[in-house]
Parts: structure tokens; sequence; C-alpha cells
């Protein structure tokens, strides 16, 4: 059996017992500004009207996790993570590709998102699936720490300007 099709089987919607290891491990990959407990309770309880969470587990708990928001026509990336000892195996991709299955799911016709102008690998994967640079935001993350704007059109509507 590939990895791939293991991570599939074990993706799944993240529930309150999750927050805990998510936010152990968004504090290690995301120490300049990572988000609280509560912030991640404040989105869980916004699921399903405008948010959608996943988590993915290997064998030693959770080790990816996303989320999305969306208020279709459009949505936005909330987060996507993966655990140091689960990265460069193809997670990134199968959490990305989820979230995108979910906001055409949700009828969303373009999807944005914000990273950090630093984060090469997170920048080329995005761009591997379509994602074109839209902007910049100063101090996005902190002072000193921009993000980069970034938007992926999910279907050809005319109401959504062409890149």
């Amino acid at each position: 059996m590939s990895s791939e099709s293991t991570a599939v089987a074990t993706l799944r919607a993240m529930r309150w017992w999750d927050i805990e290891q998510v936010a152990v491990l968004e504090r290690e990959l995301f120490a300049h500004d990572p988000w609280s407990v509560e912030q991640f309770w404040g989105e869980l309880a916004r699921v399903p009207e405008s948010r959608w969470f996943a988590v993915h587990e290997d064998s030693l708990g959770v080790d990816g996790y996303v989320g999305l928001y969306t208020v279709a026509p459009e949505a936005d990336v909330q987060t996507i993570a993966v655990a140091p000892r689960s990265q460069g195996r193809g997670l990134g991709q199968l959490l990305l590709d989820a979230l995108v299955a979910e906001a055409r799911r949700r009828d969303c016709a373009q999807l944005f998102l914000e990273v950090r102008v630093d984060n090469a690998p997170a920048i080329a994967l995005y761009e591997r699936n379509g994602f074109t640079r839209e902007g910049r935001r100063t101090d996005y993350y902190g002072a000193g720490l921009d993000a980069l704007v970034m938007r992926r059109r999910l279907r050809d509507d005319p109401g959504v300007e062409q890149s």
C-alpha cells in the first residue's frame, strides 16, 4: 500500500479532542505567532457553516492539519501544517488537495491564502498547485514578517478577475 493511500485513510474531520495535539504542533511550527487553543475552539464552533478543518494522523498522533474559511464565492486557507516528522512525504499536497476539494464542494470560485515570504517550500507547493502571487502584506506575522498573498481560481466565473 502506498503512503498516499495510507494518508488518505487517516485524513478526517478535526474534533475537539484533537485541539491539544494540534496546539502543540502549532506552537512548534509557528512559534512566531501560533493560534491559541481558544482560537481553535472558536474555529471549530463555526463548522460546518463557514469553516472546515481536518487532521491527518500517523502512528504517533496528529501529524498534519488544515483549515478552510468560506463565504462563497470566495474561500481562504486558514491554516495548513505538517509536523517535521512527516514533511517531504506528500502530506502537504494531500492536505491542500482536500482543502481545494472542499472549497469546490462549497461552490467557491477562488481561494486565497497568506504565506510567510520566507517559506519557500510552502510557496513552491502553492505555485505548483495553480496559486498566483497577488500581493504582499507588510508585518502580517509580526514586525519584519511579511506575508505573500496568493490566489487560485477554482472555476471560470465572469465575476472572478483573470490573473
